[in-house]
């Protein structure tokens, strides 16, 4: 891996999706504490993607801390004819996620984690599974480590030293 890309977030219409939130609970002395915890990823739906964690008393401004999180840890992907270049797994804690590409008209086949990374990067037809864990932050985290390590037929090319048409050919 070449090392992450990451995005300036000048000029960039970003859409978010809230993925889930979780009311957690505190016990102290005087009972019970509840607080929220939001993950959301917000995306330009053309190759831009971040996902980011919110946590607050009330769940508007969990959310908006999620916003602004994942403004902060935004990354670009290789999207070829609306879907990813190759195969690919990758792992975060139990989560493991395996993508796809997919021909067109395919739709985004994947859970619900996973869906909101696809719809929020822009790719429009994949084939994804999930396998252990389903915990939605650890489901997140793995989709984008395994877009990270998507690359197109360009970025394999500058990396070998060789022209594009070598990169097919063998």
């Amino acid at each position: 891996m070449e090392g992450i890309r990451k995005v300036k977030t000048t000029d960039i219409e970003l859409k978010d999706r809230l993925v889930s939130i979780q009311r957690v609970t505190k016990v102290t002395k005087g009972g019970r504490t509840f607080s929220f915890a939001a993950i959301v990823v917000v995306g330009n739906e053309n190759g831009i993607v971040g996902h980011g964690l919110g946590k607050a008393s009330e769940v508007t401004t969990a959310i908006s801390k999620g916003i602004e999180d994942a403004k902060k840890n935004l990354i670009k992907v290789p999207i070829i004819k609306g879907t990813v270049p190759h195969e690919q797994t990758a792992k975060f804690g139990g989560a493991q996620v395996f993508i796809k590409p997919a021909s067109e008209g395919t739709g985004v086949k994947a859970g619900g984690a996973m869906r909101a990374v696809f719809e929020s990067v822009g790719v429009k037809n994949v084939l994804a599974k999930s396998k252990g864990s389903s915990n939605p932050h650890n489901l997140v985290k793995a989709t984008i480590a395994a877009l990270l390590q998507m690359r197109d037929a360009f970025a394999v090319a500058e990396s070998r030293g060789v022209p594009v048409e070598k990169v097919f050919n063998g």
